[in-house]
């Protein structure tokens, strides 16, 4: 992966700054899980703040992102 995984927010919010492209999005995925997990929050914390309704996604999108952001989740240890 071309992308460091994110350890904090901050560098979450600065991936914007980049190009995007598949590694990104993976990269951020991978770094929203690792910051999830060191704040105690579980898998069922994590989808419930996906599924919340933004102006960015539909629906359909945020279900279709809760169902990979879950399968990232059994990933990365």
């Amino acid at each position: 992966m071309n992308y460091p995984i994110p350890a904090s927010p901050e560098e979450v919010v600065a991936l914007k700054q980049k190009s995007i492209d598949e590694e990104l999005i993976a990269a951020a995925i991978a770094g929203v899980i690792k910051i999830s997990r060191s704040e105690g929050k579980s898998l069922e914390q994590l989808t419930d703040e996906v599924l919340a309704d933004d102006c960015l996604l539909d629906i359909e999108q945020r279900r279709w992102l809760k169902d990979v952001v879950a399968q990232a989740w059994e990933s990365i240890v």
